[in-house]
């Protein structure tokens, strides 16, 4: 036997085979199904056949969008046919639809052309947005005109900054959260059923009259003109118009006047009975948010008063002229504006003591009603509530790219000291007046041991108490 007739033999009895005779038997029997790990047969996958003749050019893989489509969410902005911006999902406030519906309207109106009125009052850029109809609906504060900010358009304002900084500004607040702050007083007042501040909450808007610097303007401009001479190149560009600003969103109240205006008229004209009661309960609510955030720019001129005078119930049918119960008795209501100069992370101890203006009103100097202390009292004496109200803010000002998480301590520091007086001042039948003349105090969260599992926080192992006993240069303003 010859050797090739050996391992032929050989491969035979040991059931090896030859490459040749493997190709063969390949060719005749059927591959089998592949075998999932868990022993089940998978499907046989389908044949992938190439088209040589396909035009890839115009696959969508292929496509000049193609490769600026996000793989996750969508965009952020919708431009209209002009290619501005319709509307910014940071404008959408899924808990509160009616709000939203306001942002867009002021949105549109600013697309029709309806721009923010620049408000002449005030220490830093404001304006009043209108809608179609050209009726103011809202304040907007921008943060970055703020009197820290950059692009702030008071000049006297700069002027004392430039020349006299020592004299300008808080030096106890955080620069530039204004804005924040406007929003927080809405917070408080609403977590306090307080029903004063006009709700307010973070937005985005772009206007013209907005104070922009003149590259922002100059690259608008570009932009636009690029758009309209060449449109594939405009469409290339993630925003047309100017950079949308980031600020308070504060809901306009009408038929308000300053504070300052009825409190005069009200020195010579008597309030009936049941609307001075109605007046003195919500000037208490009015203290309590200004003294938990520790407001330091509370005059007679940034707190308004609204009052309908007397009028005739003409749906009673009057039959007889001299009854006077069908006379409706004047209704009176305030409002808590400009509240961006609060939330201190110390108290004043520099140059003022920035008091506030209503302690020296008549209805300051007296107590605390019972029906104030009983809707008040029980919520803040919880230590639990006043935390919850502690992390709604902490949401909030965590939006700001400069947030501070020391900075916030200390602020909130300050406004548990001031929960814990007012507290003591209602336990104690004390008034507004005598309110203010208490010990200043900060409560410091611990920041290690004293946990425990769960949202039951006990005062005596988690916070910390200390006076605040340096004083400002100037005590009386």
């Amino acid at each position: 036997m010859s050797s090739t007739q050996s391992l032929l033999f050989d491969r035979q009895n040991s059931g090896e085979r030859s490459p040749q005779e493997l190709q063969s038997v390949a060719e005749r029997e059927p591959t089998p199904p592949p075998i999932s790990p868990a022993g089940q047969v998978s499907p046989i996958l389908p044949d992938v056949i190439f088209a040589p003749h396909a035009n890839l050019e115009q696959s969508h893989l292929n496509s000049p969008t193609r490769e600026k489509t996000p793989l996750l969410g969508r965009p952020k902005t919708r431009l209209n046919s002009g290619g501005r911006e319709l509307c910014d999902d940071f404008n959408v406030f899924n808990d509160d639809p009616e709000f939203t519906e306001i942002v867009r309207v002021a949105e549109e109106a600013i697309l029709h052309g309806i721009y923010p009125q620049r408000i002449s009052q005030g220490s830093s850029g404001s304006y009043f947005v209108k809608n179609l109809q050209g009726k103011n609906i809202a304040v907007f504060k921008p943060k970055s005109e703020e009197p820290y900010g950059h692009l702030n358009p008071k000049w006297t304002k700069w002027m004392q900054k430039t020349c006299f900084p020592c004299c300008f500004g808080r030096g106890c607040l955080v620069a530039n959260q204004g804005y924040l702050s406007e929003a927080g007083a809405y917070i408080v007042d609403r977590k306090l059923q307080l029903d004063v501040v006009p709700k307010t909450r973070v937005v985005k808007l772009a206007s013209d009259t907005f104070n922009y610097s003149p590259v922002d303007r100059a690259k608008s401009k570009t932009k636009r003109f690029a758009l309209e001479k060449f449109e594939s190149i405009g469409r290339r560009f993630n925003r047309i118009g100017l950079p949308p600003k980031v600020g308070s969103f504060q809901l306009f109240v009408s038929g308000f006047k300053d504070a300052d205006f009825w409190l005069r008229r009200f020195d010579t004209e008597a309030l009936p009975e049941s609307t001075s009661q109605s007046f003195q309960l919500q000037f208490e609510r009015l203290v309590i948010l200004d003294y938990v955030i520790r407001n330091t720019d509370r005059g007679n001129d940034n707190w308004l008063i609204r009052y309908d005078k007397s009028a005739v119930d003409e749906e009673a049918g009057m039959e007889d002229s001299s009854d006077w119960s069908l006379v409706k008795p004047p209704e009176i209501n305030l409002a808590a504006i400009d509240n961006g100069l609060a939330f201190p992370f110390k108290h004043p101890d520099e140059w003022r003591t920035y008091p506030y203006h209503w302690a020296w009103l008549q209805q300051a100097k007296s107590p605390f009603s019972q029906a104030t202390k009983d809707a008040i009292l029980p919520k803040l004496s919880d230590m639990n509530f006043v935390e919850e109200v502690v992390e709604d803010l902490r949401t909030l000002f965590k939006e700001d790219k400069g947030f501070d998480k020391s900075l916030f301590e200390k602020q909130m520091s300050v406004m548990r000291g001031q929960v814990l007086n007012l507290c003591q001042a209602m336990r104690d039948d004390k008034s507004p007046v005598q309110l203010v003349q208490m010990p200043l105090i900060t409560v410091e969260k611990n920041r290690s041991g004293g946990k425990e599992p769960g949202r039951v926080r006990h005062h005596s192992d988690s916070f910390t108490q200390s006076f605040h006993s340096k004083a400002p240069f100037f005590s009386w303003c």
